[in-house]
């Protein structure tokens, strides 16, 4: 039998040194386990000299978005690992 209503499950862990030398500001990976094999969806941080208000509450926005992960509750993945 298969279990239904499920919930997923979030993993929280450091940025890469990789990620960061890109000016990645948080990560998500939906996961059927907990390693990080699937797609990663990353959010990027400009340089401050560049940084307006609207990329920041874009990026804020988009960070809500990735970190609600109930869409996928009873999907195949049990695993949202966030990186930040």
């Amino acid at each position: 039998m298969q279990d239904t209503n499920r919930t997923m499950i979030k993993i929280y862990r450091k940025l890469t040194e990789e990620q960061i030398k890109r000016n990645v500001v948080f990560s998500s990976c939906l996961s059927v386990d907990s390693d990080e094999h699937n797609t990663i969806h990353e959010v990027f941080s400009l340089p401050l000299s560049k940084q307006t208000k609207t990329h920041f509450d874009d990026n804020q926005e988009e960070i809500r978005k990735l970190k609600d992960d109930k869409f996928f509750n009873d999907s195949r993945f049990k695993y949202n690992i966030i990186r930040q």
